[in-house]
């Protein structure tokens, strides 16, 4: 099997980057991802991990990575003090990343090539993968939020991902690196409103469900009602992945890894979904 094999949304508070700065309550997602990560890596044996970030933000065109090493210090440039620059070290997949522009383009998705051997990762990506694969063993290409991009272009991007995995013959893992809820406040210890967390849960739960269309449809209302990290750009990039998973054919499932937890008043989990023979294989 080639393609997108399986999505996820994956946490990336800043304070999951540095074991002695997680908090008690953020441990859950710390776990997760390990768990997630290390169960992927055995059982799926992915050819390459492609991330959306909420934190790494271009204004017009869709960017990914064509570098073929990842290597620099992650500086989180809103919380320098939690992320002062962790070193990280992963290879890249240059073709994927210039197919996946060329396909774009198909898509009416406005894109361009990042080939800059002078960029470094935002922690929306270094946090997450540094649990979910820390000894760098699977190769990485990130996308962007693009601030233009509505949910319906978000959504092609994320098929684009799926059908540039199918013509190279890829195992891919999506990452929608990204939060639920998204309205701060100061203080990480604050959850959500309770009205929000009880939508993040439905949202959730229709993942869990497999129910795509029916997340979907009720998507641009949630996201509105919850403040969506990033207006729910990145998890209308997962939408667009899993869509387009649902079209081979096969039902959906989901399965959380680790606990709900709150950081600043957002909502954030660890959601894997793929079809179910694949789910099975991931514990």
């Amino acid at each position: 099997m080639t393609g997108v094999i399986a999505a996820a949304t994956v946490a990336h508070v800043p304070t999951l980057g540095r074991a002695e700065i997680t908090p008690d309550f953020q441990q859950t997602l710390v776990a997760g991802e390990r768990t997630l990560g290390a169960a992927i890596r055995r059982a799926l044996k992915p050819d390459l991990w492609v991330i959306a970030s909420t934190h790494w933000v271009a204004t017009f065109d869709w960017l990914p990575t064509c570098q073929p090493v990842h290597e620099g210090h992650c500086v989180a440039d809103e919380a320098p003090n939690l992320i002062p620059g962790i070193p990280y070290k992963y290879r890249g997949d240059p073709e994927f990343g210039g197919a996946l522009f060329e396909e774009f383009g198909r898509a009416n998705v406005p894109a361009a090539r990042n080939d800059s051997p002078h960029y470094e990762w935002d922690y929306g990506t270094f946090v997450p993968l540094s649990h979910l694969d820390p000894r760098a063993e699977v190769a990485v290409v990130g996308i962007p939020t693009v601030l233009m991009a509505d949910h319906a272009e978000c959504m092609r991007a994320g098929a684009a991902v799926h059908a540039t995995a199918k013509r190279l013959g890829r195992r891919v893992v999506f990452l929608a690196s990204t939060a639920f809820s998204h309205i701060l406040v100061r203080g990480r210890h604050n959850w959500p409103t309770p009205e929000r967390m009880d939508a993040d849960r439905r949202f959730i739960e229709q993942l869990k469900a497999g129910a795509i269309d029916e997340a979907i449809a009720g998507f641009g209302a949630y996201s509105r009602f919850t403040g969506a990290e990033m207006g729910g750009r990145v998890l209308a990039t997962l939408l667009g992945v899993v869509q387009a998973l649902k079209a081979e054919g096969k039902p959906l499932a989901g399965r959380e890894f680790g606990e709900y937890a709150q950081s600043s008043a957002s909502g954030n989990a660890n959601v894997l979904v793929a079809d179910p023979e694949t789910l099975a294989k991931v514990h």
